[in-house]
């Protein structure tokens, strides 16, 4: 047992709280008050600061993405008729607009009413398609949504294992692996599994944390790299060597989560592992929060914006350090929240208007005062106060008790 003074049994409760409120009360109304397109479905993520529309295009991202939100939001927070009425409407809008029916491959980018625009190499649209349409097969027992999320996990495995863009990115010289192919697999079978009982899912998330573990975890370097050889050798040139904290950290709480779920004391340690190396690497002494890029070596990255504050790294690191908190009890990684916790809430949720602003200067200036772009859009920021406020509270219950004693 662990002892607690009785303020910081408080401060957690405070938390909890916290993240509910602004999730229920701030995040999840900026969106539907500004961005539902109610016209012709789905959500616009091109707002300013006090939600007026800067730009009618859809990313199809932030589609599936909200149709998650919302399904998530009814199946673990409340069955609300008009969250289910919002998550089955988007649903609607990705199943006629954004998949090409010359190759099945979903499009990246569309105008308002749903003609398409772009597509990109990468086949992440069809990820977050999978568990917008998982949560809804859960929310309705509708079996031909529970389809079509297993389509869409097979059409992301199919596309990322073997590309046939016909314009490649890259020669066949320096062949790559990217660390995002596994962490977001991993991410979309765990959400099939809970959303849709999927029996394949454990296969994928082994597969995936293996091949994190395998080849992006350099012990030389105490990093995990964002890009390897395909041996998960360190590819010394600007490229290989860049970092993405935020996004290892992601990474990271993904295998903390599975962690929790098998009560598998080697995937703490993993998921502490990357946590612990990256916030090494990741937090800004000198001004606090995580630096969206950094070199592997400590040399200068040629990233224009490495230094600069995004929105979404910060939700993860927050996401990230209360979960190795609450899985291991150590006092570090509550003060790591803390620490994250404490910066990112002073700079940047708008006081006026609702929502957080998404881009910061290094110092923590406002860079723009956009609230959403084709990029942002209601996914980390809500994702992360359900998920803190869903942890405190089942710590809560074990009696502020780490949950793998």
């Amino acid at each position: 047992m662990i002892d607690f003074d009785e303020s910081e049994i408080n401060r957690l409760r405070t938390l909890k709280d916290g993240y509910r409120d602004r999730l229920l009360h701030d995040t999840l109304p900026f969106w539907l008050r500004y961005g539902v397109d109610h016209q012709h479905g789905g959500i616009m993520t091109c707002l300013d600061q006090n939600g007026a529309i800067v730009d009618t295009d859809k990313g199809v991202w932030q589609q599936a993405r909200f149709a998650w939100l919302m399904g998530e939001l009814y199946n673990h927070v409340e069955p609300r008729g008009d969250w289910l009425e919002l998550a089955v409407n988007t649903a609607a809008f990705i199943s006629s607009c954004a998949f090409d029916p010359d190759d099945g491959r979903m499009w990246f980018q569309l105008t308002q009413d749903g003609r398409p625009l772009r597509k990109r190499r990468y086949a992440f649209s069809e990820s977050f398609a999978a568990i917008a349409y998982g949560e809804l097969a859960k929310a309705t027992g509708d079996a031909s949504y529970r389809e079509q999320a297993i389509d869409c996990f097979s059409s992301f495995i199919k596309q990322m294992s073997s590309p046939r863009d016909p314009a490649p990115k890259w020669t066949d010289v320096r062949p790559t692996r990217g660390l995002g192919f596994p962490m977001i697999t991993l991410n979309t079978a765990q959400e099939l599994r809970e959303s849709i009982g999927w029996s394949d899912a454990s296969i994928w998330i082994d597969q995936s944390i293996e091949t994190i573990r395998k080849y992006h975890l350099n012990t030389d370097l105490q990093c995990v790299l964002e890009t390897v050889s395909p041996e998960g050798k360190l590819i010394d040139h600007l490229d290989g060597r860049v970092l993405n904290p935020g996004h290892a950290i992601e990474g990271a709480w993904f295998i903390l989560w599975e962690a929790l779920y098998r009560r598998d004391r080697d995937l703490v340690g993993l998921g502490c592992q990357m946590l612990d190396w990256m916030w090494q690497k990741g937090w800004d002494d000198e001004y606090g929060g995580i630096l969206y890029f950094v070199d592997a070596r400590g040399g200068p990255v040629s990233e224009y914006w490495h230094d600069m504050k995004f929105w979404w790294p910060q939700n993860e690191t927050i996401i990230a350090t209360l979960l190795a908190y609450i899985l291991t009890g150590e006092s570090r990684y509550l003060e790591w929240h803390t620490k994250i916790y404490d910066w990112a809430h002073q700079l940047f949720p708008d006081p006026k208007s609702g929502e957080w602003f998404g881009y910061l200067h290094r110092d923590g200036r406002l860079s723009t005062p956009v609230k959403g772009t084709l990029w942002k859009g209601p996914f980390h920021l809500p994702r992360m106060q359900l998920v803190c406020w869903k942890l405190i509270e089942r710590y809560e219950r074990n009696g502020f008790q780490p949950l793998m004693t």
